[in-house]
């Protein structure tokens, strides 16, 4: 077993598409209606609105490989390019998604360490991330991994508004 954690270039724009657009209906399909999945996917995934976020100086793609398949990717965030405002000394994890063929392998973890090794490089004190109330096997994952729920904000699903919770892990700062 081999896993590579890339980050993404202009060049993985397609690529990137495709699975955002694959892990998050497969995440969430289930629970909303083909006209708001659609709208949202029309509206979150576009190559142009890819290129622009990918494009933000403090916003990070990175594709994660096992035995050099593309078997997910995450993208994080660091001072104003944050998707809310909060504080200081914060880093947002905005995506983590694990293609369903690739789950129970351990991906989101070797993610996860990804992004709590960038926080800690970049002097960050806490690492935050939004996840919906009913993502149960998400929640988790998170709180498995130290997030406690700090706050929630309201997140659309084309035209159905949704609760997000606020999760956030405090890291040990060392001298």
């Amino acid at each position: 077993m081999t896993i590579k954690i890339n980050v993404c270039s202009q060049d993985d724009l397609q690529a990137l598409q495709e699975i955002s657009i694959e892990t998050f209906t497969e995440t969430f399909q289930e629970q909303n209606t083909p006209e708001n999945m659609q709208a949202y996917l029309e509206n979150a995934y576009t190559l142009e609105k890819l290129q622009k976020e990918m494009s933000q100086s403090n916003s990070t793609f990175f594709f994660i490989f096992y035995n050099d398949q593309l078997a997910g990717y995450m993208k994080v965030n660091t001072d104003d390019a944050q998707s809310e405002e909060v504080g200081e000394g914060t880093l947002e994890i905005e995506r983590i998604y694990i293609r369903s063929g690739f789950q129970r392998k351990g991906l989101g973890n070797y993610l996860m360490d990804k992004a709590i090794e960038i926080a800690k490089d970049k002097k960050k004190k806490k690492v935050w991330l939004g996840v919906w109330e009913y993502n149960k096997q998400a929640l988790l994952f998170y709180e498995k991994n130290g997030f406690v729920q700090t706050g929630s904000h309201s997140f659309f699903m084309g035209s159905d508004e949704q609760t997000d919770y606020i999760m956030t892990k405090t890291l040990k700062v060392y001298a």
